[in-house]
Parts: C-alpha cells; structure tokens; sequence
C-alpha cells in the first residue's frame, strides 16, 4: 500500500516537473538558457555544456542537459547564439528537446554600463512512451494491484511539435548587474491527452546582484607575482510559472582561480506552507586558458529530504576563447555570478 502511494506520489510531481521548466542551480553557467540577453557577454566566444542529476537516490532517474555557443561581434555590437536543452525522466518515460537560435543587441550607456536585449526562437519536441508508463487512474489504493497493463489507459498522442519564443533584457555596470526575462511567449500545447488542452504558462524571472572587490593576492608563478583577484558577490533569482514561484538568494566567493559558492532556494509561496528547497554547495575553477569548470550540490531541506531522494549533482564546463587583443581579459566584464 504504501509503495503504491509512494509510486503514484512521485508519477505526479513527474508531471509537474515537466509542466514546468528544468531548473538548474549554476544560473551563470547555463547564461543563454537564463536569459537570452547573456548571449555574447563575454565580448568573445564561448562554447558550454551543463548536466543535471536531480534526485539520484530514488530508483527512477530525471536528468537534464544543455550545450550553447554564443559569439559576440563587436562590429554589429550584437550577440549570435546557438542553444540545445533536454530532460529525461525514466518513470513516466518522456523527454524533452528543444533548440534554440539566440540573438543580443549591446547598447552602451557610457564607459562602464551596457544595456543588453536578447530574443530567441525555438524548435520544441516532447516525446513520451506511454506503453511503459502506469497512470494514476489504474492504481487501486484499496487492494495495492494495478488495474490493466501499462499504457492501455491512454488514449492520446505520444509526440508533441511546438515552436517556442523567449526574450530578456540585462542591464549591468562596473558592479551591479539586474536583468529580467519571460520564456515560453508562444505558450506551446504541452498535454499528451487527446481531450484536453494544457498549455506551458509564461515564466517571468527576475535576476541581479552586486560584486565587491576585496584586497588583491599574490600568486607565484615561479619567477614573477601576479595580483589574485578576489571577490564577493550576492544576488538573486526570482522565478514565477503559473501557480509556482520561488526566490534564490546566494553569494559567491572569488579567490582566483577558486570559485566558491552558497545558495538558498526556497521562499515565496502562495500556500500557506514553508517553501524549503535546498541548500546549494558549489565549487569552481576558472583556468588562465580559459577553461571553467563547475559542480554543485543541492542538499534536500524540504520534505521529500536528502536520504529519500540524494539532492541533486550538477555539472558543467566552459571555454572561452582568448582575445587576439593581449591587453583584453578573456574574461567578461559583466561582474555576474560565474556560476
């Protein structure tokens, strides 16, 4: 009885997750799936690619992955990008994929603060394989059996096509940065049910902080020293979709190449009930080459708990291409999060 509601427990919350969007914890590493605005923010080339992990202690599993490009060309003063995203989730057996072209116009305010507008269209494809998939309706609570054989209590298209459009703006400065975005402006059909209709709501985010500079190190390199740049920032990460919403608050550390940080994902709420997410551990190197590597760790605090479900692992890992210009940095003057 108990794995029965256990099992139906988990198929719903599924549903929710994929009638709402994937959520990462590295923001910054993930810039175009954030806001389409990020594209070309490094004032160079940048190549990247993300993974997620969510819940890895439960028997069925639900990743999510995404790889970009994006090329800045300062003689359009615009930003051109290229965006895939996917999510599996073995127990209801669907997927989504979705690629994107992403397009940034610059404009600059003075020597030291920009406005960016980024807009992206994409192609849109969800799959399921309801042959395999146990719903809810076949659940008899009373008896713990199940009513049938998988998939025979379906009756709709296993195959959704849809176009998708997402836009945003980012303002940001010598230290502070604020910028904000809404995806799914087409609100593509997302419900696989042949008598029904279910649109993907609207998800307006809202995103910003401020980077404080701490006394510079030293570090050696054998026969010269070099200043170490060091850093704190905080920020923010407000999401709405639909009925849900939620605000991420978060600092992070910058010991060069070290890259340190620690997030809180929970309020607000419109139930009266406490909205404790995570807690996000995170662990960064940025490398002279221009390679940048990050993992993170969410540690349940909400009832689902760490040991029933093992967080969630997050990886990802990015190139940005060197100037040709030696006195440029390859890195980005944006004072954002890195991660």
């Amino acid at each position: 009885m108990k794995q029965i509601l256990f099992l139906l427990a988990i198929q719903i919350s599924c549903f929710h997750l994929f009638a709402q969007d994937i959520q990462y914890s590295q923001y910054y590493a993930n810039p175009l799936y954030l806001n389409p605005a990020f594209t070309g923010s490094t004032s160079l080339t940048r190549v990247g690619v993300n993974f997620r992990n969510q819940w890895p202690a439960l028997d069925q599993s639900f990743v999510a992955y995404t790889a970009y490009f994006d090329h800045f060309e300062e003689r359009l003063n615009s930003g051109f990008g290229l965006i895939f995203q996917g999510a599996q989730e073995s127990f209801t057996q669907t997927s989504l994929n979705e690629i994107g072209l992403v397009y940034s116009y610059r404009l600059r305010l003075n020597e030291k603060s920009y406005i960016q507008a980024g807009m992206q269209g994409s192609f849109v494809a969800r799959d399921a394989l309801f042959d395999r998939v146990i719903l809810g309706t076949q659940l008899n609570i009373d008896t713990g059996l199940i009513n049938g054989s998988p998939g025979e209590a379906f009756e709709g298209d296993s195959q959704i096509r849809s176009a998708d459009a997402h836009a945003g703006l980012l303002y940001y400065g010598e230290k502070s940065w604020f910028g904000v975005s809404a995806a799914h402006l087409l609100e593509p059909e997302i419900s696989y049910l042949a008598d029904n209709t279910n649109q993907l709501p609207i998800k307006y985010a809202v995103h910003g902080g401020y980077r404080f500079d701490l006394a510079p190190g030293d570090i050696n390199e054998f026969f010269n020293n070099t200043d170490q740049e060091r850093s704190v920032a905080v920020g923010f990460n407000y999401k709405q979709q639909g009925e849900f919403s939620q605000l991420d608050l978060g600092a992070e550390f910058f010991f060069e190449p070290l890259v340190l940080g620690l997030w809180y994902r929970g309020i607000p709420t419109k139930y009266e009930l406490p909205n404790n997410e995570s807690l996000i551990f995170l662990l960064g190197v940025n490398l002279p080459s221009g390679l940048e590597l990050g993992y993170s760790f969410d540690y349940a605090i909400s009832k689902l708990g760490f040991l029933s479900s093992g967080g969630a692992h997050e990886l990802s890992v990015r190139y940005v291409f060197s100037s040709k210009d030696p006195r440029k940095r390859y890195y980005p003057e944006l004072p954002s999060f890195r991660y």
